[in-house]
């Protein structure tokens, strides 16, 4: 169907734009991408146009002018329109790039030709209406800390890794890439779970070492063969949260676990769920207004 998705605009200060993108990622925008434009920040975002009516697109304005508010900062412009249905993916894509993340992590679009003078660890991804891009703080947050604890020398052999609510599955395909033996993915959307499946045939990573599912923590109870070493949760502080209770039943007595999606301002509960839990906050990092949690179990 012809002018079936909204195409929103976003002009912005720079600061602001990873608390636009968890606004969009909220609203349920399937695709988003940013550009310089001077000293300001041009955020586009991609919705169906059946999943927001004019008054939706006022109001999700209205919230981004507050956020602005709050941090005293510059009052966002927003701005939308129609598109063709072929037009909406390719339009965000065009304004993809790669990007490197880390000391050794490259996210490189599908779209685009594989580098061949970098020694880093090239993630091939298309993230079709999944989150994950490698552009967001919370997912940069978790690969840098995929990095240090999958390449950390003291780091024992033979890992297998939980991902839970993998969306675009750009986790799991690096934790594989950095060597963990088998990752379990699971999401409770079945689109991001197709994206998943996509962008583990992308990497050439096998069915074998990257299982992919829908569900969540009861599916991988039923999934993994024995107690995993550790879990990855990118998701949103309330349902983490939720989850903290039950994923003690699928981890070793040594596991360690990567949580983020959290703002600052929720740190605290979800520290205190997770000492509760049985879990020892071992690191604390932040990115603007975000943060992961490195944990362990005490």
């Amino acid at each position: 169907m012809a002018n079936s998705w909204w195409e929103l605009q976003i002009f912005c200060d720079p600061v602001l734009e990873e608390t636009i993108f968890w606004r969009l990622e909220n609203f349920g925008c399937r695709g988003s991408a940013s550009e310089l434009k001077g000293h300001h920040c041009l955020v586009r975002g991609y919705l169906p146009q059946e999943q927001a009516e004019l008054l939706d697109l006022a109001a999700l304005s209205l919230w981004l002018r507050q956020d602005a508010l709050v941090l005293g900062l510059p009052l966002p412009t927003m701005q939308w329109h129609l598109i063709d249905e072929e037009d909406w993916s390719s339009s965000w894509k065009a304004h993809w790039q790669p990007q490197e993340i880390g000391d050794r992590f490259l996210i490189n679009p599908a779209w685009l030709p594989v580098p061949t003078d970098t020694d880093r660890v090239v993630i091939r991804l298309d993230p079709g209406v999944a989150f994950g891009t490698g552009n967001h703080a919370t997912t940069q947050l978790c690969l840098e800390a995929l990095e240090m604890r999958l390449t950390d020398p003291e780091t024992e052999t033979n890992i297998v890794v939980a991902d839970v609510g993998c969306g675009s599955g750009i986790l799991s395909v690096g934790s594989v890439l950095l060597g963990a033996e088998k990752v379990y993915a699971v999401d409770t959307d079945p689109l991001a779970v197709r994206s998943a499946r996509s962008n583990r045939t992308l990497n050439n990573v096998s069915a074998e070492s990257l299982i992919i599912e829908q569900g969540s923590v009861d599916r991988l109870k039923q999934l993994i063969d024995s107690p995993v070493d550790g879990i990855v949760c990118n998701i949103l502080a309330e349902v983490i949260i939720d989850l903290l209770p039950q994923m003690g039943s699928i981890v070793k007595p040594t596991s360690w676990g990567i949580l983020s999606g959290i703002l600052l301002e929720q740190a605290k509960p979800v520290a205190d769920v997770i000492e509760q839990q049985g879990w020892i906050v071992a690191t604390l990092w932040r990115r603007q207004e975000w943060c992961c949690f490195n944990i362990r179990r005490i």
